[in-house]
């Protein structure tokens, strides 16, 4: 029986280096890694390929290797700082519908891709729980969300016109790992954590193996869909300081926008006012269609994945 071939766009990416690292340890898969720079490191058995999601090269590498599963996980998670939204725009927009276009062109069966819980929006009226059916609002104000937005309603359509294409969809809560390093956990190593009066800011963790065994799964798995993928339960930002042995400062929302707007206009920050939401209005995971559909059952909880990060995070500052 000859070996599926599964195409990973992003691949030397913080998660694309791992599902590739995954798939390379399987004999009954072939690897394609593609991204837009070379490796750091080169696995055996792995083809790499290095093209911008957004290059008509895209098309001839995926005619050339001819892949069943493509792993779409390239996109602008956290922006350099001479990024823009014109390029955040092309990069996790433009090139996901190049992406799409050479799919359907060279009868790719299966496209999983990687969006996330910030889809669904940070809005005031989120249910507590959120689950696959409620709408994908997204927020305009910032670029990641609004562009998974956008990413989804462009799956949507290829759903309903070219549904010969099947899509497993995830979207993934905070990812933590033992070597986890991003926007999210820079506001944990800060000496106290901010909270905003009225909120708890929950969030909901994920560990960074559990997505890639997720992904892993969807490669063997015949089951399409959308799928909330995060560790059960959550933590408000409370419970987070008190893990950390820190405190968390309570602002009021109104004098944190107005401080977040002017410590970036003075270059203090690079957070701005529109950050308030992002902390007020947490989306908070369902994952019982991951476990009950999917069949995928993440090995480790919310407190867990945190518990994880927190020790590993004292062993580097000790």
């Amino acid at each position: 029986m000859s070996a599926v071939c599964v195409l990973v766009t992003g691949s030397s990416g913080y998660l694309g280096s791992l599902v590739v690292a995954a798939l390379a340890r399987r004999a009954d898969i072939s690897t394609v890694a593609l991204d837009v720079r070379e490796p750091a490191q080169r696995l055996p058995g792995v083809a790499y390929e290095v093209a911008d999601i957004r290059a008509p090269e895209v098309d001839a590498i995926i005619a050339r290797h001819r892949p069943q599963v493509v792993v779409h996980l390239a996109s602008i998670v956290t922006p350099g700082k001479k990024s823009n939204r014109e390029f955040e725009y092309s990069v996790d927009v433009d090139g996901t519908r190049n992406l799409l276009q050479a799919c359907v062109r060279n009868d790719v069966k299966r496209i999983i891709v990687s969006s996330s819980g910030a889809a669904y929006g940070y809005h005031a009226d989120n249910p507590e729980w959120l689950t696959e059916s409620d709408p994908v609002r997204g927020n305009q104000s910032f670029a990641y969300s609004w562009h998974k937005r956008l990413v989804e309603e462009m799956l949507a359509d290829y759903r309903a016109r070219l549904p010969q294409l099947e899509q497993v969809i995830f979207r993934i809560g905070t990812i933590l790992g033992a070597s986890t390093h991003n926007q999210i956990t820079d506001l944990f190593d800060k000496p106290r954590l901010i909270a905003i009066r009225g909120s708890d800011s929950p969030f909901v963790f994920i560990h960074d193996q559990d997505v890639v065994g997720a992904i892993v799964h969807g490669v063997d798995s015949p089951v399409t869909g959308i799928f909330n993928v995060a560790g059960d339960g959550k933590l408000s930002i409370d419970e987070i300081a008190a893990r950390l042995g820190k405190r968390s400062v309570v602002f009021p929302p109104g004098f944190l926008q107005a401080a977040l707007w002017l410590l970036k206009k003075l270059g203090l920050t690079q957070y701005g006012p529109e950050q308030i939401d992002f902390l007020r209005y947490r989306p908070v995971l369902d994952n019982r269609r991951l476990k009950e559909v999917f069949g995928y059952m993440p090995k480790l909880t919310s407190a867990e994945v945190f518990e994880l990060w927190r020790k590993s995070r004292q062993g580097k500052t000790a």
